[in-house]
């Protein structure tokens, strides 16, 4: 079977982070504080989000990650390559595209939010935040340290899933899984980021501080991307050349083990 080519890998990765933004944002902002005629609560809440960005990153893994890695994030590229996963070529078009699906997603989440009365996208596009601009008011070095140790812990549960000792067929469950519970812990704390390109995605639409703090939603997330995906050969060992491959064929359902 031939390889897919860098422009399938490229549409691949767009319409995934697409997806996973406008799916997670999208659901933040269309349902989780929705309210009926009568003042009834009707919203998700922030399990439902917190659900909604799993489902979104199961559903692109399963559906892409034989393409081009199932990513849909700058900072698992960067632990991806740093690990011998992905070759360091891919990155800037990975990064490029991860970027412009997000803030194409953020511009789809805005187009539809304005048709209901009222709404203004000022503070309510889901943008991350800290201090004033955090959910729960945490700190800027709060902010910063939980995301880098949960950028960190799910680039660990994505290279373990898809190591070649891993059994197969399920990475794209427990990577799902564990954004589920990263958003269940963080949410209160920033908004949940883990990911530069769905902060980028929605700060600019969302404006009210969020543009002036993207650059921790950068630089938090691609640290503990980078930690794990240098540390993982050393803690757990690995024998693996760099991938000819973004992802073995095995390791989502329908695959070839190699040989």
């Amino acid at each position: 079977m031939r390889p897919p080519t860098m422009l399938h890998r490229l549409a691949a990765e767009f319409i995934g982070t697409f997806w996973l933004v406008f799916g997670g944002c999208g659901s933040a902002v269309f349902a989780a504080k929705f309210l009926s005629d009568d003042g009834v609560s009707l919203g998700i809440g922030f399990v439902g989000v917190a659900l909604a960005f799993g489902l979104t990153v199961l559903t692109g893994v399963y559906a892409f990650g034989t393409i081009s890695g199932g990513h849909f994030n700058p900072a698992v590229t960067l632990g991806a390559a740093l690990a011998k996963r992905v070759e360091w070529k891919a990155l800037p078009g990975y990064w490029i595209t991860q970027v412009v699906a997000g803030l194409v997603a953020g511009a789809a989440i805005y187009a539809i939010a304005r048709g209901r009365e009222g709404f203004s996208a000022t503070g309510n596009m889901a943008a991350n935040g800290y201090g004033a601009h955090s959910p729960g008011g945490y700190s800027l070095v709060a902010v910063l340290i939980a995301e880098v140790l949960l950028t960190f812990v799910f680039l660990l549960v994505i290279l373990g899933s898809t190591d070649d000792r891993a059994p197969k067929g399920f990475a794209g469950l427990s990577i799902g899984l564990t954004l589920t519970l990263i958003h269940l812990i963080s949410i209160p704390i920033s908004n949940t980021s883990v990911n530069p390109a769905r902060s980028t995605g929605v700060a600019f639409f969302n404006a009210d501080g969020a543009p002036a703090q993207l650059w921790v939603f950068w630089v938090a997330p691609l640290i503990g991307a980078a930690i794990a995906g240098v540390a993982y050969p050393y803690l757990f060992g690995t024998a693996e050349e760099l991938a000819e491959r973004p992802v073995r064929d095995d390791a989502l359902p329908g695959g070839t083990p190699e040989h």
